[in-house]
């Protein structure tokens, strides 16, 4: 279910005192969420992408006076991931309140990142992960000033439901996992899993901060209108009179960073049904251990 009855010039308070970081923020829902947001007085803005034009044209579209800056970041590349973290904590030294990752990639051909990651899962799950390991010593110590509230919202999509066979294949994500029918899908929908799961073990982890996933709708955005022919039949014909305008698409995502803390369920997924594979300790703990593993490296 996607909230088309929010109003979020109405119903988004006032953002005083509050830093908010979007990832994927150039276009699409991430572009629409950082203008919405930078019309309710929030102390600073920031958002990454990896086109820097189109983010000269969100900082122009935004109301003046209002702190919003941009912060090139790559996801599928870590060492670019890195160095964004480093930017950020330079900008913003002392708090940030939300951290929103929504930044991503859909049904693309098989390949491998610059890190040699199955290139969905590096953008979608894995560079958004060393991003929050990179920012949690910020964000705990946001945490524990008075009334903070402070929240990891990771974007997710319906297309979670279908992934391969064990939901996420951990013995091929260091390869193009160049699966046959329906390879590009299965490939996007194990890393919108991921993106669920790792959302309740942060929850489970970090109890101090807020951390869910949610699902923006089916959106007429880029991430749609660049598919094939084929692929774009694919999306539409499930959702005839269900896709959702770009502006319609950021209700969600509005509503999930600045919300009553009190309607939200930390670990929980917000407009998802929950069925099994996004309830399975088991593969979240994997998808955790896998994770630490892989980044470990980075720690240095």
């Amino acid at each position: 279910m996607v909230l088309l009855n929010f109003d979020p010039k109405k119903e988004i308070p006032d953002l005083s005192g509050r830093t908010i970081l979007i990832t994927g923020g150039t276009a699409g829902v991430g572009k629409g969420t950082v203008l919405e947001l930078a019309a309710h007085n929030p102390a600073h803005i920031l958002f990454t992408g990896r086109n820097a034009k189109a983010a000269d044209q969100v900082i122009a579209q935004a109301p003046q006076g209002v702190k919003v800056t941009f912060v090139a970041c790559d996801t599928a590349n870590n060492t670019s991931v890195l160095s964004a973290a480093q930017e950020i904590l330079k900008l913003t030294p002392d708090r940030l309140d939300v951290l929103a990752c929504c930044a991503g990639i859909m049904a693309k051909p098989a390949g491998v990142s610059t890190d040699g990651y199955e290139v969905h899962f590096a953008t979608n799950q894995l560079g958004h992960s060393l991003l929050i390991r990179k920012l949690l010593p910020l964000l705990e110590k946001t945490a524990a000033l008075p009334g903070a509230d402070v929240r990891i919202v990771m974007v997710t999509s319906v297309g979670w439901k279908g992934t391969p066979p064990g939901g996420i294949q951990f013995d091929k994500l260091q390869s193009d996992q160049n699966l046959f029918a329906l390879g590009p899908w299965l490939r996007y929908g194990q890393s919108k899993l991921a993106n669920m799961l790792y959302a309740r073990e942060l929850a489970a982890r970090y109890p101090q901060i807020t951390s869910f996933s949610i699902h923006p709708g089916v959106v007429k955005t880029a991430l749609v209108t660049d598919l094939t022919l084929t692929q774009k039949m694919m999306v539409y014909l499930p959702n005839v009179g269900k896709m959702l305008t770009p502006e319609q698409g950021t209700y969600n995502l509005l509503w999930a960073i600045t919300g009553p803390k009190d309607k939200i369920k930390t670990g929980g997924e917000i407009c998802h049904d929950k069925t099994k594979p996004s309830e399975d300790p088991e593969l979240q703990k994997h998808l955790w251990d896998w994770t630490e593993e892989q980044l470990a490296k980075y720690d240095a």
